[in-house]
């Protein structure tokens, strides 16, 4: 009896740490896969963070890519401005197989071929902004640059009722939205005949450009009654040329952005150096929403044109608390 009992107990002993064993075997094994999670590298190619716009656009995307855990927001690439180098960027993305590429286009032509090869790819594409001369991408996001020259020139309409000298600083010549943006301030301003363009020049959307540029044709005309910048940068460089030789309060500023940041266009407005602005979407937050349904096979638009706001005297406190992100 003795040695059965004996037997049992060893036997009972055995299963007991074997049954031990097996479960230390499987547990790892299945707390991997359940707290296992799939993370979507996302890669951006930013043309010129010199534009003040572009840096908020910047700030603002890597913000919002917060609100999703399961993006990756790879180091946003500078081109300075230049087309060659953001063509290498894209393509050093592409090598890198991102699960979603989102490039503003410094100008349409160069990027074209890089954004066929994502297309070739498979690789998801977002373009903002600037357009390409492709439709092989997965969606555009912008905002109405036709209607943000309108709005710019019925402005002007009611700044000069009864005509007056108007001088245009101008982007990028081949992009887009400086297209737009001309042909709407145009076709706007053409209600009243007495108002004439005597002069326009591409400044690149930079404001020590649109600086120089005044300057020279503050010696050039001794007549210019308003000034329109394709973007507040330009206008305010242009507001700053003016200033120096005490010609500013002579003239009317309008510009386009409406940053709501220290040194932009809506506290420019506030404080008397523009007359006027619209707030043009940085599409920042549309980016990443359109990333996050991309990674998950949710449908998208292929071309989402964002509305704009005008900015006014009146309006400007209001709406610098409304978009300012702070610190």
């Amino acid at each position: 009896m003795k040695r059965l009992l004996v037997r049992m107990l060893t036997f009972g002993v055995f299963i007991t740490v074997l049954i031990a064993l097996v479960s230390c075997g499987q547990g790892p094994s299945t707390t991997a896969t359940t707290t296992s999670k799939k993370v979507f590298v996302v890669g951006y190619s930013q043309s010129n963070n010199a534009e003040p716009y572009r840096a908020q656009l910047n700030l603002q995307l890597e913000y919002f890519m917060k609100k999703y855990p399961d993006l990756k927001l790879l180091p946003i690439t500078d081109a300075h401005q230049d087309s060659t180098t953001q063509v290498g960027h894209v393509q050093s993305f592409i090598a890198q197989h991102v699960d979603v590429l989102i490039v503003s286009p410094n100008e349409p032509a160069p990027l074209t071929a890089p954004i066929e090869q994502a297309c070739a790819a498979h690789i998801p594409v977002i373009i903002l902004d600037r357009s390409v001369n492709t439709d092989c991408y997965t969606s555009f996001i912008g905002g109405d640059n036709v209607l943000a020259g309108e709005k710019a020139g019925q402005e002007a309409l009611q700044l000069l009722p009864n005509g007056g000298n108007v001088v245009e600083l101008q982007g990028i010549l081949s992009d887009q939205p400086q297209i737009d943006r001309d042909k709407g301030f145009r076709a706007a301003i053409a209600a009243n005949p007495k108002i004439k363009i005597i002069a326009s020049r591409e400044a690149k959307w930079l404001k020590p450009n649109a600086t120089t540029i005044m300057q020279q044709w503050l010696s050039q005309y001794p007549k210019i009654d308003l000034v329109y910048g394709q973007n507040d940068p330009m206008a305010l460089g242009a507001y700053l040329a003016a200033s120096g030789v005490g010609k500013a309060s002579r003239m009317k500023f309008i510009g386009t952005d409406g940053l709501a940041i220290p040194d932009g266009g809506i506290r420019a407005v506030q404080q008397g150096q523009l007359a006027f602005t619209n707030i043009y979407p940085t599409c920042a937050q549309q980016a990443a929403e359109y990333a996050e349904n991309i990674v998950h096979h949710q449908s998208v638009q292929h071309r989402l044109t964002l509305g704009i706001t005008e900015v006014t005297p009146e309006n400007a406190p209001a709406l610098y608390k409304q978009y300012y992100l702070g610190s």
